[in-house]
């Protein structure tokens, strides 16, 4: 049997792996030492609970583990530390997830979520198991339900118990069975019904030149935005371009132009096309983008502000 550099025997790990199946849970090899797949294309395919395919793939190497969320039956919450971050509003203050799901949770009314399967991370993090609803694909999320909350659900898979990276291994810290996804976590995480993708190209050469460069600022800081920071970033251009939207444009004699200098649906196609460059990353998906902008430009138009533009 093969060793990891850090003398983990494969063995150990091909245990894990197992253990996790006994449970139910439909894994699949991570590279050694990493969290992503080992095995190049569909990582879907290789997910399993029989026992023999584990035996066989992990006495190739010693692979870290990953559990497929869906077949699985699995949703997760994925809590991690700041990271030397400052939290945003409206949670500045705490300096973990849990924390935050704990605000969330004291806010909705119900109790902190976490009498559920828990496996700790190496940076400090908490994965919390639950068992995904039956009749409901929530999809992975990022920030949804709050600063440094992730969730994987359908299409989205978690590293197991077991695993180990260089800075330490993901360890069981609460063994009871995954419990049912509280019903307020439930309609939380249920996106709303899908709307029309936008079209491919934007043109906004008709646009005031005021309002073009504010396009692609706006644009540019949604598609180079890092990631853990997409989402705010999203939310953010939003309400920025929705000050424009919503506000009254004065000419430089201050009389109404007569014409709207940005429309809604303009915005709208500018930072959804910035935001398909993330979406389907594990950063937010395709309704969670929708949501976003347009909460964020719903936001920003309902400030009443003037702007004085020179004309032409």
């Amino acid at each position: 049997m093969g060793a990891s550099r850090r003398g983990r025997p494969s063995t150990a790990l091909m245990q894990a792996a197992l253990t996790a199946a006994e449970r139910g849970h439909h894994v699949f090899p991570l590279r050694p030492l990493a969290k992503t797949p080992a095995y190049k294309g569909d990582w879907h395919s290789h997910a399993t609970a029989d026992p023999r395919r584990i035996r066989w793939m992990w006495r190739q190497h010693p692979f870290n583990i990953g559990i497929a969320c869906a077949p699985s039956g699995l949703y997760v919450i994925d809590l991690d530390p700041d990271h030397d971050e400052p939290a945003p509003e409206p949670w500045t203050g705490l300096s973990h997830g849990r924390e935050v799901l704990a605000a969330v949770a004291e806010q909705a009314g119900h109790p902190y979520p976490g009498d559920t399967y828990t496996v700790a991370t190496p940076s400090t993090g908490l994965h919390l198991y639950f068992q995904a609803p039956p009749a409901i694909q929530l999809p992975n999320t990022s920030g949804t339900l709050g600063w440094r909350i992730d969730t994987r659900g359908t299409g989205g898979y978690i590293v197991a118990a077991g695993s180990i990276l260089d800075n330490g291994g993901y360890t069981v810290q609460d063994p009871r069975t995954p419990q049912p996804l509280p019903t307020w976590l439930v309609t939380a995480l249920t996106p709303p019904p899908s709307t029309p993708r936008p079209p491919a190209h934007v043109d906004i050469d008709r646009t005031h030149n005021y309002v073009k460069v504010a396009l692609r600022i706006q644009g540019d800081r949604v598609r180079h935005a890092p990631r853990g920071q997409r989402n705010d970033t999203l939310v953010s251009a939003a309400a920025s371009l929705g000050i424009l939207v919503g506000a009254d444009i004065l000419d430089q004699h201050g009389l109404p132009l007569g014409h709207p200098i940005l429309d809604y649906r303009t915005a709208y196609d500018v930072l959804y096309e910035a935001a398909s460059t993330h979406i389907g990353n594990g950063d937010f998906t395709e309704d969670e983008a929708v949501r976003t902008i347009t909460r964020g430009l719903d936001f920003g138009s309902e400030q009443n502000r003037q702007i004085r533009l020179r004309g032409g």
